[in-house]
């Protein structure tokens, strides 16, 4: 007796300890203690009434019904009807804590969670991929939501009923007690082992799904794509090959964990079968009462279930701490930015890069010795054969990355020394892959910004927009789908450009943001940004030569590096690749 109770003392006391050991978990359970200790206190009360059921029931045939006093029974009966009330009352209102205590807890969680996901760096980005980040705030958060539900609705119940249902078992027919006892061990063990298995095997479901999510995703990015190259069953073939992978993994979670239940079962008629016989024996021989066999029966079924309740509490928690462990992950990456003391302000320079190199995978540079020097107000085009590098100077300038080596100052003042917000309020930016968000023109302009509608206004015309605009019926409250797939891509180009235009940014970054533009509309687009951002210093990466032709200061990209720099027409005679481009693209459209 006492070796099996300690057994499953010890069993629960590791239950919680592998939960509580979880900081993420006791930093967001911490401020919900007092709603947790309330509803753990109401569930004990109302295990307590349900183990006090077959007592009553044992006692009222036992030593009521022989003396025949129809009085007692009905007391006898009222009480248990009350008891069995206020079981169920309070077990109503434990739940409701318990649910209240999941959905304040996983709110703050999923909020931390997306906080910091969207301030990753670009390299944690890389690393961990966007299909896995949205199943961790997905699928994960809802695991974990799960679990501190079911620990609180049995993780008092089922000890109570299970320690207590033993107690009283013993104190009422230890022989048959001890009978049912010799099943418990072997389940105990059994959980025990199938559980801690469990958390591995869950982790590769998570794992499974990521990848899943991350074709899916792809798909529905692509999908137009898709049906234009026909390739909907090549396409189709990769999802199956995922989602087999995904289900082969859950088989094998499901089918290791699946023999929890019926092994379980198994033991327990066994016992149950053991227990009946050896009551209906003693009392055949005057050994025990009816009563008492009734009253011991029920017991056995509220042992029962506590046992199963302990065993779905593993399989929810091994599937809850395998998706805690992936959001700790998250939650515990440490910011990769340094920040520097710089309090140098030189306003001669607006932008300048000193001798930068850049390495994506610290493999190979993909920018190398990098320098050039922008003053307030000029414009500085970059131009050069796909994978050169011109994107990456943007997102280093807007530090997505950090350099290797080298230095960026914006003002005169290193980059690094600037918060992030700070540093990125400097900038109006349209990117090679922009996006368009599910909202009205409006607020896709706005961008969670303070302007009014003239400023609006003003900002469409600078990028071309209003011609468009003006046809829609709503005009700016015309609504855009996801990615603005109900636009053209010159249309939306231009929403870009009118957010990129918004409260006139000091410096204005443009990455191939007019590439499909017309030529005519090109042109009227550079001479308003020309006009109306003439003190806003401006760096345009295109392929067109005509989109930087006028720029101050030209530079050609290859392979990460720069291999010449210079005014339009000083490139065209003393550079190869600028003059061979310039040739191809404006041979006979010198209209322009």
């Amino acid at each position: 007796m006492v070796l099996v109770d300690i057994m499953i003392i010890d069993f629960m006391v590791e239950l919680v300890r592998m939960v509580v050991k979880m900081d993420m978990l006791k930093k967001y359970l911490k401020p919900l203690k007092f709603d947790i200790a309330n509803s753990l206190f109401l569930k004990g009360i109302a295990a307590i009434a349900s183990l006090m059921i077959p007592y009553l029931l044992a006692y009222i045939i036992d030593s009521i019904v022989p003396v025949k006093d129809i009085n007692l029974i009905f007391v006898f009966g009222a009480l248990m009807i009350i008891i069995s009330l206020l079981g169920w009352f309070f077990d109503i209102i434990a739940n409701r804590k318990a649910s209240k205590v999941a959905r304040d807890a996983i709110i703050k969680i999923r909020h931390d969670l997306f906080a910091k996901t969207i301030n990753l760096s670009c390299r944690q980005y890389d690393q961990y991929t966007t299909a896995s980040l949205e199943s961790r705030l997905t699928s994960d958060t809802y695991n974990v939501h799960r679990m501190i539900g079911m620990m609180q609705r049995m993780g008092v119940r089922a000890p109570i009923l299970l320690i207590g249902g033993l107690v009283i078992t013993f104190i009422m027919e230890p022989y048959l007690a001890f009978v049912m006892l010799c099943t418990l061990p072997f389940i105990t063990i059994l959980i025990y082992k199938k559980a801690t298995k469990g958390i591995s095997l869950f982790n590769l479901v998570q794992k499974a799904q990521d990848k899943m999510i991350a074709v899916v995703r792809e798909n529905t990015q692509g999908m137009r794509i898709i049906k234009a190259l026909s390739k909907a069953k090549h396409e189709k073939s990769k999802y199956e090959d995922v989602n087999h992978r995904l289900i082969m993994h859950e088989r094998e979670a499901a089918e290791k964990m699946a023999i929890i239940n019926p092994l379980m079962n198994l033991m327990m008629n066994i016992g149950l079968v053991l227990v009946i016989l050896a009551g209906a024996y003693r009392v055949y021989g005057g050994l025990s009462e009816v009563g008492k066999i009734i009253a011991f029966t029920n017991y056995f079924t509220l042992i029962t279930n506590a046992m199963m309740a302990v065993s779905r509490m593993f399989v929810m928690y091994s599937k809850g701490i395998a998706s805690a462990n992936r959001i700790q992950e998250i939650l515990a990456i440490e910011d990769e930015m340094m920040f520097v003391d710089d309090q140098n302000m030189d306003n001669e320079y607006a932008v300048e890069f000193q001798h930068v190199n850049f390495s994506y995978l610290k493999v190979k540079d993909n920018i190398q010795d990098v320098s050039f020097k922008l003053k307030k107000g000029q414009t500085l085009g970059i131009i050069g054969v796909t994978g050169s590098g011109k994107s990456t100077l943007i997102q280093l300038l807007l530090r997505f990355y950090d350099v290797d080596s080298g230095l960026i100052k914006i003002n005169g003042k290193d980059i690094r020394s600037y918060q992030p917000n700070e540093l990125r309020s400097h900038y109006g930016i349209v990117m090679q892959n922009d996006f368009v968000f599910q909202d009205t023109i409006k607020e896709n302009i706005k961008f969670g910004r303070q302007a009014n509608d003239e400023m609006i206004s003003e900002t469409a015309i600078n990028a071309q927009a209003i011609s468009f605009i003006d046809e829609f019926d709503d005009q700016f409250e015309h609504k855009l789908n996801s990615e603005g797939t109900n636009l053209s891509g010159g249309q939306r180009q231009r929403i870009l450009l009118s957010r990129a235009f918004l409260n006139r940014p000091q410096i204005l970054l443009l990455d191939d943001s007019s590439s499909a533009l017309d030529y005519v509309t090109d042109a009227k687009l550079r001479k308003a940004i020309n006009n109306e951002f003439e003190s806003s210093t401006k760096i345009i990466v295109a392929q067109r030569i005509s989109s930087i032709m006028h720029a101050d200061e030209i530079i050609v990209m290859d392979n990460g590096k720069i291999i010449a720099k210079g005014k339009h027409e000083n490139l065209i005679k003393n550079n190869d690749v600028y003059a061979s481009i310039s040739e191809t693209q404006m041979g006979g459209a010198l209209f322009e």
